[in-house]
């Protein structure tokens, strides 16, 4: 089973989804590659595996990936690791990703974190403090953009609350 998970940057996915994987030993957590550089935070194969842009191209061209899309400039994409071995697992992706993996994969169960408003999310993003101000407002604009595509998932969760999400989430 896939359980696609998607979401604007800092409505709080990862949050929900470390809380849901503790709880949940079956479930694998498909951890992405990406092209952008690694934040403080950021471990190697913990949070992505980090390769050049041109590893990147590499693996899309070798058909190494479940999905990819380009994301504020930097690849990002699902080696298929966990799916390959038929094991459950939960893909945290992107609306492209997650748009590519629907068709490839119809048996997926489909969910949208969305923000409880558009200022709560401007304020998590703000909040961050990792982002310049003109990377935050882009991200800002793409989130809107992804907000509108929820109507393509199964199902839609508003966090406005981790506990209260994480319990529709495993529902």
């Amino acid at each position: 089973r896939i359980i696609i998970v998607s979401g604007p940057s800092g409505v709080g996915k990862g949050t929900i989804l470390r809380t849901v994987m503790q709880q949940h030993e079956s479930l694998h957590y498909s951890v992405s590659a990406t092209s952008r550089p690694m934040r403080p935070e950021d471990r190697e194969g913990v949070s992505y595996y980090f390769v050049s842009r041109e590893r990147f191209e590499e693996m899309i061209a070798a058909g190494e990936l479940l999905e990819h899309a380009c994301y504020a400039g930097n690849y990002c994409g699902t080696v298929g690791e966990h799916v390959a071995r038929g094991e459950q697992v939960i893909l945290e992706i992107d609306v492209q990703g997650a748009l590519q993996v629907m068709q490839r994969r119809p048996d997926a169960i489909s969910v949208f974190i969305a923000p409880p408003s558009y200022a709560e999310l401007k304020r998590r993003l703000a909040g961050r403090g990792d982002t310049p101000p003109d990377i935050a407002a882009r991200r800002l604009h793409i989130a809107l953009e992804e907000c509108r595509q929820a109507k393509h998932y199964q199902y839609t969760i508003i966090n406005d609350s981790v506990g209260h999400a994480v319990q529709e989430l495993e529902a």
